[in-house]
C-alpha cells in the first residue's frame, strides 16, 4: 500500500513538472528581451543596407575592421546593442560589430540546402503539393514577402515563390512576417 501512494506522489510531481515546462515556452515568447538602444526584440533579423560594410571587432569606430561585407541586402541577426552599435551575427555564424545605420528592416533571407549543391524548391503556393516554379541555389538571396510560420513567400531576380520555412536562414522557425 505504501509503495502505490509514493508511486501516485512521483506520478502527481512529474504531471505538475510537465505542466511547467509546457508553459515555459509561452512565458519566454511573451517576454522578449529588448535592446536598450532601439526598444525593439534581440535578437532579431535585420538586412544589410548599403554594398559596403564594415564589421568591426567592439562597439566603436577605433576598433579594428574584423572583415567586411560587399553585398547589400544580405540578412544578419541581431544579438546585441551597445548606443548606436548592434552585434551582428552572419549565416555562417561569424559574429561583429556595425553601425546601426548600416542596416535595415526590410527582411531578407537565404537559401539553406541539407545536402550539399541541393537544390531546393521553390513552390506556386504554400503547399508541397503544388507547381514548382524554381529551384534555387543554397546561398540565393530573397526579399521575405510573408512567412506564415511553416512557409514564407520570397522574391528575388527571375523568382517569387514560396519556401518551406525551414530552408531559409533570416527567418526563426514558426515567425510569423505579415
Amino acid at each position: 500500500m505504501r509503495n502505490i501512494a509514493v508511486v501516485g506522489f512521483f506520478r502527481a510531481a512529474l504531471a505538475a513538472a510537465g505542466m511547467m515546462v509546457l508553459m515555459l515556452p509561452a512565458a519566454a515568447n511573451s517576454e522578449l528581451a529588448t535592446g536598450a538602444s532601439s526598444g525593439l526584440p534581440v535578437p532579431r533579423f535585420v538586412s544589410l543596407k548599403p554594398d559596403k560594410v564594415n564589421v568591426r571587432a567592439g562597439p566603436t569606430r577605433t576598433h579594428d575592421v574584423t572583415w567586411q561585407f560587399t553585398r547589400s541586402g544580405l540578412p544578419v541577426e541581431i544579438t546585441a546593442e551597445s548606443d548606436n552599435w548592434r552585434r551582428i551575427r552572419d549565416w555562417e555564424g561569424s559574429e561583429g560589430w556595425v553601425y546601426h545605420s548600416l542596416l535595415s528592416g526590410r527582411r531578407t533571407a537565404m537559401v539553406t540546402s541539407r545536402h550539399k549543391n541541393e537544390l531546393v524548391p521553390l513552390f506556386g503556393s504554400a503547399d508541397d503539393q503544388s507547381a514548382v516554379v524554381a529551384r534555387l541555389q543554397p546561398g540565393v538571396s530573397a526579399s521575405v514577402r510573408k512567412c506564415t510560420g511553416k512557409w514564407c513567400h520570397i522574391a528575388g531576380a527571375g523568382f517569387d515563390g514560396w519556401i518551406a520555412q525551414e530552408r531559409l536562414w533570416g527567418v526563426y522557425p514558426n515567425e510569423l512576417v505579415p
